[in-house]
């Protein structure tokens, strides 16, 4: 079985551009074993901050972080409004997303600056045919049909323009030792792993 999962009635911040103003969420879990691994689904990890920060005159990637531990594809999409994903899913008007879960934001006039709401739907999709195993019967899913998926949102906040576009000035520049984008780190169990991040703004303020 699969077993889908809302939360709601909440509010995001003030004046987001966008025309969100109410919380919705939605997450589908996939519990019955895998014919190629023995197991139940298990679902995309990801992480972000609850708000980003963007100059409006700099251009801007963001590569979000996805692992998937059963080594299926990752899929990113903005939220469906006839899916109820949220309420509504209008996406903001300053990003580009990719499939591959960038988001790309491209320099702007004053005008868009504010804060947008960020409505995402992470999805895994199996790399090959595989089967759903539950008591006696079976599920064939293929690879254009999501096992999984779960929500990532935050806020876009598009800063007034800055004199220079330079990471390491007015945007923050990481530094060594800072692992890179990506980088997988490993450690035994019970065992605290420490992770070293350095970064300069040099004319920040």
């Amino acid at each position: 079985m699969n077993f889908l999962h809302s939360l709601d009635g909440f509010n995001w911040i003030d004046f987001i551009r966008n025309g969100i103003s109410a919380w919705r969420a939605v997450t589908l879990v996939e519990l019955r074993n895998r014919s190629d691994t023995g197991q139940a689904n298990r679902s995309p990890q990801t992480t972000i901050l609850p708000a980003v920060r963007v100059p409006s005159n700099c251009q801007r990637d963001f590569n979000l972080l996805a692992f998937d531990p059963d080594g299926d594809e990752v899929r990113c999409r903005y939220g469906n409004t006839s899916l109820s994903e949220c309420n509504p899913c209008t996406p903001p008007s300053v990003l580009n997303l990719s499939s591959s879960c960038s988001l790309s934001f491209s320099p702007s006039s004053s005008s868009d600056q504010g804060p947008y709401a960020v409505q995402l739907v992470m999805e895994d999709f199996p790399r090959q045919t595989i089967t759903l195993i539950q008591a006696d019967s079976l599920w064939e899913r293929t690879t254009i049909i999501a096992l999984s998926k779960l929500p990532v949102q935050f806020v876009l906040k598009v800063d007034p323009e800055v004199p220079s576009c330079t990471e390491g000035l007015y945007l923050p520049k990481f530094l060594p030792p800072t692992p890179a984008n990506r980088a997988q780190l490993y450690t035994s169990v019970n065992q605290t792993l420490e992770i070293n991040i350095s970064a300069e703004a040099n004319v920040s303020t």
